[in-house]
């Protein structure tokens, strides 16, 4: 299974999040998992080397390549349709190597944020994704969430990203996510991970399983 972490904007927690999500279905549900990390930053794949120089164990491979490589990597990860291959994208719409990434996805997670910029990118990022794939499932995740944001503000955002896909949990700005690596992610943050990774993992990734096999 292909699933994308993606958005437009730039520092929406894309990375962050991708490793969560990894650690979540490896620690969590024993899945096998590859992280394709294809931002410019390649914070993940700075994280990954870092950890096998500490001599960690791996509990998933992570790959730093290119939009350009991509359709010769297909080919090569994510043959098993238990493995569950993530992808970092970059925050960019202006690339035709998005194209293929794209048309190979099962499902897209979208972190944003309750801010005019951050919502106007994911739908303009969101409409541009479903002209390529229009059949793609789609999953809102609200991240960095301030403490003091507007409440009329997501009642507003929310209406209007749950007509393209669906919403999760929100995910709090909390500096524990700072501490997020390739290994794990501190027990501090289970409380706010479950409840949003608890029902993508049973709706998509668990049931496309079940459909699959």
């Amino acid at each position: 299974m292909t699933i994308l972490i993606a958005n437009q904007k730039g520092g929406a927690g894309k990375s962050t999040l991708t490793l969560v999500m990894a650690n979540y279905l490896t620690t969590a549900k024993n899945c096998p998992v590859t992280v394709v990390d294809m931002d410019y930053q390649q914070s993940i794949s700075q994280k990954f080397d870092k950890a096998k120089i500490l001599e960690n164990a791996e509990p998933y491979q992570v790959v730093a390549t290119s939009l350009e490589a991509y359709p010769v990597l297909r080919n090569i990860v994510g043959k098993k349709k238990e493995d569950c291959v993530l992808i970092d994208l970059p925050g960019k719409l202006d690339d035709d190597g998005l194209i293929p990434v794209f048309q190979s996805a099962d499902l897209v997670i979208c972190p944003f944020s309750y801010d005019e910029f951050s919502f106007t990118s994911t739908i303009l990022f969101t409409v541009v994704l479903r002209k390529i794939n229009p059949k793609l499932p789609i999953v809102f995740v609200p991240n960095r969430v301030k403490a003091n944001a507007r409440f009329e503000i997501m009642d507003e955002v929310n209406e209007q990203l749950a007509k393209f896909g669906r919403i999760s949990s929100m995910l709090p700005d909390r500096i524990d996510f700072q501490r997020v690596n390739t290994i794990q992610t501190p027990l501090s943050l289970l409380s706010l991970i479950v409840p949003v990774f608890g029902p993508i993992y049973n709706h998509y990734i668990h049931g496309k399983h079940e459909i699959t096999g």
